[in-house]
C-alpha cells in the first residue's frame, strides 16, 4: 500500500482483549514524497525514495497483515487501518504498598519527590483493606441487635497498616521523622476506604516533608495519620529508595486505583476531589487493556516510542500499558454543572488526593491528550488521554 508522506508518524494502539489494533499512519506535509508501507508480523517497513526505516514492535506483538482492513485517509491524521493483533498480557497488578509492606522484615516509607525518610524501620504485622463507604449501612440491614460497630473509627494499631483507595493509615507511633502537628478538634465518624473519619480539613492536620514541603497527608487522630499513595514509597529496609520519575510514578498509582475500583465495583466514572473538596478532574474509565506504541524519528531503526519523554528516559522498554480515560477538567468553575451531576450520581466514585497532585495529573492527561492523533483527542465533548500506565513494578 503506498502513502504521501515525507517522514510519517506511526501510531499503533492494540486491544489486548479484543485481538485488533488501529494503525495510523501521519502525514505531517500531505503531498510530500510517496511511501510504500510494508506490515509484517513484527515490524512495519516504511520505503522512500529517501531511504527505508524499518519500526520494530515490542517483544510479545504480533499483527496479522493479512486482516488489514477499513483503509481510509482521515484529513489532519493520515492513514488509518485496522487489522488483527496478539499482545501477551501484563501479568496481574500488584499494588506498589501491598507488594512492599507484605515483605519480610521492616519497612521504610520515603517522600516520593526528594527521597526524605518518613518512617523508618517500621515492622507491619497486618495490612488490611478499609470496608466499603457503605458498610454501616450493610451491617444494619443484617444484624438483629443493634450495630456494634456504629460510631466506632477504626484506627490501626502500632504495627497495622489500613489502606484505602488511593490512602493508607498507619500508626503515628514516635518514629516519624518530622514534628508532629496540631490536630484540631474534630468529629469522628465509622471509617470506610472512601468515608475516612468525617473531618473537616484544616492546616494544621497536614503532614509536610520537612526536606521537599510536599504534603503527604494528613493527621487523622493523635496517634493516626493518613498518607496518600501517590505522595510516599513504602519499601523494605534493606532496599534503597528507588528512583521514579514523577509522573511516571503518579500515573502507575492512579492507574492501579482504576483498575482495581473498576474490577470491584464495576465503577468506571471518577471524580478527583483535592483534600480542599475541590473537584479538579471528571474521569471515564473506558479500558485497561491498551498497549499504545507512537513513533516519529527519522533514524533507520526506531526503538522507542515517545509517549510520555521522561517514562522512556527511566524505562527502555517499547511498550507503554495505557489505561484509556475520558476527561474533563473542572478547575476556574469549568464544567461546574457537570462536575455537580456527578457528585450526586451514586455511580460515580469519588477519589481524594492532594490538590497538587490534582493538577499534576491534569498536566498528564493534557501532555498525552497532545501527543494522540488530532481525531483520537475528543468523544462526546470529553478530552480523550491514553496516560496512565502501569508497565513498571518495583
Amino acid at each position: 500500500m503506498a502513502a504521501a508522506a515525507a517522514e510519517a508518524r506511526v501510531f499503533l494502539e492494540v486491544r489486548r482483549r479484543l485481538h485488533s489494533a488501529l494503525l495510523i499512519l501521519g502525514d505531517p506535509n500531505e503531498g510530500g514524497l510517496p511511501m510504500d508501507v510494508c506490515v509484517t508480523p513484527t515490524s512495519l517497513q516504511l520505503k522512500s525514495p529517501g531511504g527505508c526505516t524499518e519500526l520494530w514492535l515490542p517483544a510479545g506483538v504480533r499483527l496479522v497483515p493479512s486482516s488489514c482492513r477499513g483503509l481510509q485517509h482521515v484529513a489532519g491524521d493520515g492513514l488509518h487501518l485496522r487489522l488483527q493483533a496478539r499482545a501477551e498480557f501484563c501479568p496481574n497488578l500488584i499494588s506498589v504498598f501491598n507488594q512492599s509492606s507484605q515483605a519480610q522484615g521492616c519497612c521504610t516509607f520515603y517522600c516520593q519527590s526528594c527521597g526524605e525518610i518518613i518512617i523508618r524501620n517500621r515492622k507491619l504485622l497486618r495490612v488490611l483493606s478499609l470496608p466499603h463507604e457503605n458498610w454501616g449501612a450493610l451491617v444494619d440491614e443484617w444484624c438483629c441487635h443493634p450495630n456494634p460497630f456504629a460510631n466506632k473509627p477504626l484506627h490501626p494499631q502500632e504495627n497495622d497498616c489500613f489502606t484505602g483507595d488511593c490512602f493508607f493509615l498507619v500508626n503515628l507511633r514516635h518514629d516519624l521523622q518530622q514534628p508532629r502537628p496540631e490536630v484540631a478538634p474534630v468529629e469522628t465518624r465509622c471509617l470506610s476506604s472512601e468515608n475516612h473519619l468525617k473531618m473537616k480539613p484544616k492546616a494544621n492536620t497536614k503532614v509536610i516533608c520537612k526536606r521537599c514541603k510536599v504534603m503527604l497527608g494528613e493527621t487523622v487522630s493523635s496517634e493516626t495519620t493518613k498518607f496518600y499513595m501517590t505522595e510516599i514509597i513504602i519499601q523494605p529496609s534493606e532496599r534503597n529508595f528507588p528512583i521514579i520519575p514523577r509522573s511516571q510514578f503518579v500515573q502507575s498509582v492512579i492507574a492501579q486505583c482504576l483498575v482495581e475500583l473498576s474490577s470491584a465495583r464495576s465503577t468506571f466514572r471518577f471524580t478527583l476531589q483535592g483534600q480542599d473538596g475541590k473537584v479538579y478532574i471528571l474521569l471515564w474509565l473506558l479500558n485497561s487493556d491498551s498497549l499504545v506504541i507512537e513513533a516519529l524519528e527519522s533514524s533507520t531503526s526506531i526503538k522507542k516510542f515517545p509517549l510520555l519523554e521522561d517514562l522512556l528516559k527511566a524505562d527502555s522498554s517499547s511498550s507503554w500499558n495505557a489505561v484509556k480515560v475520558l476527561y474533563q477538567p473542572c478547575i476556574k468553575s469549568r464544567n461546574a454543572e457537570l462536575a455537580s451531576s456527578w457528585e450526586s450520581d451514586i455511580s460515580v466514585h469519588c477519589l481524594t488526593l492532594p490538590s497538587a497532585t490534582c493538577l499534576e495529573l491534569l498536566l498528564i492527561l493534557s501532555r498525552s491528550n497532545a501527543t494522540l492523533p488530532p481525531s483520537l483527542r475528543c468523544m462526546n465533548s470529553f478530552q480523550a488521554s491514553s496516560a496512565f500506565g502501569f508497565n513498571f513494578c518495583f
